[in-house]
C-alpha cells in the first residue's frame, strides 16, 4: 500500500508539471498569407503579424538605410499619444507598458522603427527596443533614456554619432545644459537615486541654415528638433530622415495627431505659424531654434545587455 501511495503521489506531481494532452486536438490555424500582412498599416499589425512583417522586411531589403524609411512609412498615420511607454508589469510606478503597436509619441515612433530594422523576428526586436530605449538595456525608470541629449543620443551612440557641430561649421551657436536626473526621478516617477547633476554644451544647426545643409544629411538620420524658451534651449522632439521622391530630405515623425512625412521647409512653415497664432513668443514662450542631427552609423555593432540586476526592497 505504501508503494502505491508513493506511485499515486508522484503521478499527481507529475501531472501538475506536465498536463495531459487534450483528447481531442484541435489542427492550428493556417497563418494569414504575408501579402494580406502586408496590406495593413504597421500600427494595425498584431504583434504575431508585426513579427513577420519584420522578418519579411529583413529578407527583402538588405539596405538598412532603406529598411529604415520603409518601416517609418509602414507608419504613417499611426495615432499619437504623448508619454505613451513604461515599464509596467516590471515596475508599478505607473501602468503604461513596455511597447505598443497602435499608438506612438516621437520618441516611441524612432525606437520602435530602429528596433524593427535592426531585427529579424519579433523576440529580437523586442530584445532590441529595451536595448535601445534603456542605458546598457537595464530596465528600469531610473535608467530610461530621459533627457535626449544626454540620455537617448549618449546611450546610442553605437547606433548614431552626432554632427550637428560639423554641420553647423566653427561659428555655430550651442546651448548649455544642466541635467538633475535625481530631482525628476523623484517629482516625477516617486523613484529616489543618488545621480550627480551633469552639465553639457550641446551644437546644433538654426532653423535658418538647414536648407544650406540638408543635402548632406542621409536616409535613417536621427533628428532632435531644438526648441527654445526664456534662453533655454532642449530637444522637444524627435524624428527621422528619408528620401523624397527626388531625394530631397524629408522628415518622418510623430506628431500630434498621427505619424507624417513632410519636408524641414514645410515643418519649420508649421512651427512659425504656430507662433505666430500663439503670441509673438509661442505657446507658452516656445519656439523652434534649429536641429540636432545625429549620422546613422555605417557598422554598427549592437553591445550586448548589461546583466539586469535583482531589484532591491
Amino acid at each position: 500500500m505504501r508503494s502505491l501511495s508513493l506511485l499515486l503521489a508522484g503521478a499527481v506531481l507529475a501531472g501538475c508539471a506536465t498536463p495531459p494532452a487534450p483528447k481531442t486536438a484541435q489542427a492550428p490555424a493556417a497563418p494569414v498569407p504575408i501579402e494580406t500582412i502586408l496590406q495593413k498599416p504597421l500600427y494595425r499589425m498584431s504583434p504575431v503579424e508585426a513579427g513577420r512583417y519584420v522578418a519579411w522586411q529583413h529578407a527583402a531589403e538588405s539596405n538598412l538605410r532603406k529598411r529604415i524609411a520603409a518601416i517609418g512609412r509602414k507608419n504613417i498615420g499611426q495615432p499619437y499619444i504623448l508619454n505613451l511607454l513604461g515599464e509596467f508589469p516590471f515596475e508599478v510606478h505607473d501602468n503604461l507598458p513596455l511597447f505598443s503597436l497602435d499608438h506612438s509619441d516621437c520618441v516611441v515612433f524612432a525606437e520602435h522603427t530602429y528596433a524593427m530594422a535592426l531585427s529579424r523576428s519579433w523576440e529580437e526586436f523586442f530584445w532590441m527596443l529595451q536595448r535601445i530605449r534603456y542605458k546598457d538595456g537595464v530596465i528600469g525608470v531610473a535608467t530610461r533614456n530621459h533627457y535626449t541629449e544626454l540620455d537617448w543620443n549618449v546611450s546610442n551612440r553605437w547606433l548614431v554619432s552626432d554632427i550637428s557641430a560639423d554641420l553647423a561649421g566653427a561659428n555655430g551657436p550651442g546651448y548649455d545644459m544642466r541635467v538633475d536626473r535625481a530631482r525628476f526621478l523623484q517629482t516625477r516617477h516617486n523613484t529616489v537615486r543618488a545621480i550627480p547633476v551633469e552639465t553639457s554644451r550641446q551644437a546644433y544647426v538654426p532653423k535658418e541654415s538647414v536648407a544650406a545643409i540638408a543635402a548632406q544629411l542621409q536616409e535613417g538620420d536621427f533628428v532632435n528638433v531644438i526648441s527654445t524658451r526664456d534662453g533655454a534651449h532642449w530637444a522637444s522632439h524627435v524624428g527621422l530622415v528619408v528620401l523624397g521622391p527626388n531625394g530631397e530630405r524629408h522628415f518622418l515623425h510623430s506628431s500630434e495627431p498621427q505619424v507624417r512625412e513632410e519636408s524641414f521647409d514645410a515643418y519649420i512653415a508649421r512651427a512659425a505659424e504656430r507662433e505666430a497664432k500663439n503670441g509673438r513668443e509661442g505657446k507658452n514662450g516656445q519656439r523652434l531654434a534649429g536641429f540636432k542631427f545625429l549620422r546613422l552609423n555605417e557598422n554598427i555593432v549592437v553591445p550586448p545587455m548589461a546583466p539586469q540586476p535583482r531589484p532591491g526592497a
